[in-house]
């Protein structure tokens, strides 16, 4: 499943926790000046630019039409690419690529390494961050109950959220060398009293597509009065994430 219907203002305003986690990938990143870097997924690009602080050409891709109009806006001088994580091509290879909280919206998993080996030099680098096994897997149960109840049907999520046993292997077979990978639990503060509620308009678009227009806030209000029992501590929202982070160079 993917998403390119994006609201910018609520995803930089109440949801900047994306850009502040992806910062802790670019020490293993290591970008160097002079190198060329490709960022996957690089939403309305501040941790793009951060990147090309040390003197690197980055190019930011995204399949969202709304979040590189507000990428150009704010980074007019820096190069943003509008095509699919799973379909995309350059003539010339990349030193790098990064990609933060972005390949698990990609139903074409392949397709994505696929093109992110042909787009690396030999010996180039892969440094990725996505939602791992389990991720976020009691907000999406609730919220799928709470559709079955409201409406009747059965919704599934689409988001492609791996274990290292599935995502590893899944990179070596197109030409990745694996060098390190870990998956752990990331509990994510929200933000606000409305933090859930806003978390399920912004995040849970594949859910929530094709339901009756009505059914939306009632859904997403019998979820979050569930959620209050596990995911409200102390008067603050948490979103029970669980991360994947790989590093990897291409070896062939």
């Amino acid at each position: 499943m993917t998403t390119n219907n994006w609201n910018t203002s609520l995803y930089d305003g109440k949801h900047n926790f994306v850009t502040k986690y992806g910062e802790d990938l670019l020490g293993l990143l290591n970008a160097q000046s002079g190198e060329r870097i490709l960022d996957i997924g690089c939403g309305t690009g501040h941790l793009t630019a951060k990147i090309a602080e040390c003197g690197a050409t980055v190019i930011g891709l995204d399949n969202s039409a709304q979040m590189l109009d507000k990428a150009r806006e704010t980074y007019p001088h820096m190069t943003w690419v509008n095509a699919s994580a799973s379909d995309f091509a350059f003539g010339q290879p990349f030193d790098a690529i990064y990609s933060n909280a972005t390949l698990h919206w990609v139903s074409d998993a392949e397709g994505a390494v696929r093109c992110m080996t042909a787009a690396l030099k030999l010996g180039g680098r892969l440094v990725v961050e996505l939602g791992g096994k389990r991720n976020i897997g009691t907000i999406a149960d609730v919220v799928r109950q709470a559709i079955k109840v409201q409406t009747g049907r059965d919704s599934q999520h689409g988001w492609f959220f791996p274990s290292i046993g599935e995502y590893a292997p899944l990179l070596e077979k197109h030409g990745f060398e694996v060098n390190a990978a870990w998956l752990f639990d990331r509990p994510t503060k929200l933000e606000g009293e409305d933090g859930m509620a806003n978390w399920i308009r912004m995040f849970s678009g594949g859910l929530l597509r094709g339901l009756p227009a009505d059914a939306i806030e009632p859904i997403i209000a019998a979820s979050v009065a569930q959620l209050r029992a596990t995911q409200y501590v102390d008067g603050v929202w948490y979103a029970d994430y669980r991360r994947l982070r790989v590093v990897g160079r291409r070896a062939t």
